[in-house]
């Protein structure tokens, strides 16, 4: 590697900000706590840190990536732009009305979102368009002029226009935009066309209007981020990682907010699937748990589950139906609020629950003598044993025990009657319940069956719990790899340039027009394809096509993927069948007698990535030699255990440990329970297998 190869990744989580930097000998890696009030901050101190201990000068970084949940938390939080929505007369209500579905069936006080653009902000226009883009209602200049002149003398910081099947025909949108940068040219104005041109209203105007809303934000937030990257030194360009997997430009990302609700997730997904297809594994559960949040994704055949709605500030936790449906490309994982610094309480009925709240970074879970008072995951896991208080974080987050137990016997044991461990182990058997539970619904949603994957545990927090996880689940194989603390940050140097491009075309296959859609599809390469050439001239690239696909009848489609050509009048049959396999796979049968149907169109243009180096594999070896033995609390047997403690860099390949043990580095801490034996792998990775007649 030159200096020229230097890149750096960087992620910014609710608790702890991570900094991957790729040298010539290796990563350096390293943690920081997230700045909330100026997020870039935290940048700046890894980024430095990272350097200092490559030893490389700030100036010879050569590219920056990042990943952010600015967006996500934006909308959460409700903190974005006063907003103006343009749409069709007789459709402003369309994003209170909703899908009018009752994902709480019995809940007669049911809580809805509330929309992001207040009734009175959501401006109509006398105009409509038909779904094959037909003009039934021409726009009127002059209502254009005036419905301009109305937006800007109501002081709004961002327009969304979103106009009924302009998916279909952009002509009624950009004549209104036209008009708004003309007599307001700094004005951010969004358009549905161009963020997501897709069929559905509802979502399509969801996206618009969430993408317009934090676009101011995100926008100056990127601004500052660049500009004190150069004044500390660092010139390199700045990239994005993007929900759906790959990298885009600062600029794009700045246009398209929208498309970065889940690009620090996607990256770990990223990172899981480089060991996945290095270990030849076709069938794994990517978990990655933080200090916020944990997140759950399948990844099969190399490449992670992806999808192009997402679901986000939802009113009812975890409750599918509960938020604000946003159509754009993600990888497809369930999120719950099971992190480090999730905190735990006692319900009216003397339970103990975990989360979603978090005590984040500030003040922080109460060990961090910060100023925390309620007890989280950290704290337990701390008070069972599972934690050094010496040597976390590299020892620069010295933990406090006694204020552990302080916040754990003032909030949980003075209610409920149990001692301090047994409160503790409450707490942390709780957490990991809610996130079995989550790994299950997910698989069993996509007609999987969890016991026959293996699961890759990544994040500061995931190895402490992994193997607890796969001992509620019956997974025999767990991998934890190298630089597990940061992964996703280390993920975004794996990302490829990559950008989806979508459109909205409904087709009977009995009435398959291949022109029509060859047309279409020759604008979408063409649009995806300017956008990774922008990041990535000259690199050679890959094209992987998707079609939204539904039998007649029914109110959803599923993505059926395509081989990428140029179709004629006979293909109709091959898309059939391919649609069929994939409808096979998912329901494990098909319809007879129904005639099916395409909605929408994906195509996704890629910079081709290096191949994966195969890992050698191993199983049990020569035993490791501990540093010490220590004590933790091991669930499954209800009590502490001795266990050996391990460095990591001890556990070369074919160097075995058996359970219990505890295998401490840097950046997070690997749990090996009495059932499960762990192995150095040939790539740096731990391996823990489930031992023979364990229970």
């Amino acid at each position: 590697m030159t200096q020229a190869d230097l890149r750096v990744g960087v992620d910014i989580g609710g608790t702890f900000t991570d900094v991957a930097l790729a040298h010539s000998s290796g990563l350096a890696t390293c943690k920081v706590l997230t700045n909330y009030d100026q997020p870039e901050q935290a940048i700046l101190d890894g980024i430095a840190q990272a350097a200092a201990q490559a030893r490389v000068p700030l100036l010879a970084i050569a590219q920056v990536i990042h990943g952010t949940t600015l967006v996500t938390n934006a909308l959460i939080e409700r903190r974005g732009a006063k907003l103006a929505f343009i749409t069709t007369e007789g459709f402003r209500d369309v994003i209170e009305m909703r899908s009018e579905n009752r994902f709480e069936q019995y809940d007669l006080n049911l809580t809805l979102p509330v929309p992001l653009v207040p009734r009175r902000d959501r401006l109509t226009l006398n105009e409509r368009l038909g779904p094959a883009g037909e003009v039934l209602r021409p726009l009127d200049p002059a209502e254009v002029a005036e419905m301009a002149q109305r937006v800007v003398e109501g002081g709004y910081e961002a327009v969304a226009i979103g106009l009924m099947h302009a998916y279909a025909n952009d002509a009624h949108e950009v004549q209104m935009a036209e008009a708004l940068r003309a007599i307001a040219p700094d004005l951010p104005v969004s358009m549905s066309s161009v963020i997501s041109p897709q069929m559905r209203e509802l979502p399509r105007f969801n996206t618009v209007i969430a993408n317009a809303y934090v676009q101011p934000r995100v926008a100056n937030y990127l601004g500052r981020l660049v500009a004190r990257l150069r004044e500390a030194g660092v010139v390199a360009p700045v990239f994005m990682l993007h929900s759906g997997g790959g990298l885009i430009s600062v600029e794009t990302a700045a246009e398209q907010p929208v498309r970065l609700l889940e690009s620090g997730p996607a990256g770990g997904a990223i990172y899981a699937a480089d060991f996945a297809r290095a270990h030849g594994l076709d069938k794994v559960l990517s978990f990655d748990m933080g200090g916020t949040t944990a997140k759950i994704c399948l990844i099969e055949e190399g490449s992670p589950k992806t999808a192009n709605t997402f679901e986000v500030a939802r009113t009812y936790r975890f409750k599918k139906g509960s938020g604000m449906t946003v159509s754009t490309p993600v990888v497809e994982m369930v999120e719950i609020g099971a992190g480090g610094g999730s905190i735990a309480t006692i319900d009216a009925m003397g339970r103990i629950q975990v989360g979603p709240k978090s005590a984040g970074s500030e003040p922080g879970p109460a060990c961090y003598q910060r100023g925390g008072e309620e007890p989280t995951v950290t704290d337990s896991n701390l008070l069972l044993g599972r934690l050094d208080p010496e040597n976390f974080a590299g020892g620069a987050i010295p933990l406090s025990p006694d204020l552990s137990e302080k916040a754990v016997a003032t909030r949980l044991t003075d209610r409920t009657g149990l001692g301090t461990q047994d409160a503790a182990f409450g707490v942390t058997e709780m957490v990991d319940e809610n996130m079995a539970n989550a790994a299950r619904v997910h698989t069993v949603e996509n007609g999987r069956d969890i016991e026959h994957f293996t699961m890759i545990g990544f994040g500061g927090g995931a190895p402490l719990h992994a193997c607890r996880l796969c001992e509620k689940l019956g997974i025999r194989e767990l991998l934890i790899p190298p630089g597990a603390g940061v992964g996703s940050a280390i993920g975004f140097l794996k990302a490829p340039f990559s950008y989806e491009a979508t459109r909205g075309m409904f087709q009977r296959l009995a009435e398959f027009d291949a022109d029509a859609v060859n047309a279409m599809l020759a604008e979408l390469e063409e649009e995806a394809s300017a956008f990774v050439r922008a990041g990535a001239a000259g690199a050679e690239t890959r094209t992987q096509l998707t079609a939204f696909m539904r039998y007649s009848g029914q109110g959803w489609e599923i993505p059926v993927p395509l081989e990428h050509k140029v179709f004629a009048e006979g293909d109709a049959e091959m898309i059939l069948t391919a649609f069929e396999d994939t409808y096979r796979t998912l329901f494990g049968r098909t319809i007879d007698g129904l005639a099916c149907e395409i909605t929408n169109w994906s195509l996704v243009v890629a910079t081709v990535l290096p191949e994966v180096p195969t890992a050698t594999r191993h199983d049990r070896g020569t035993a490791a030699e501990p540093i010490r033995t220590r004590q933790f609390f091991d669930a499954a047997k209800r009590g502490m255990v001795e266990a050996q403690e391990v460095a990591r860099e001890t556990l070369t390949p074919g160097i075995s440990v058996e359970g219990p043990a505890v295998i401490v580095e840097q950046e997070t801490t690997t749990i090996v329970t009495s059932a499960y034996r762990v192995t150095g792998q040939g790539d740096g990775s731990l391996r823990l297998t489930r031992k023979e007649g364990a229970a």
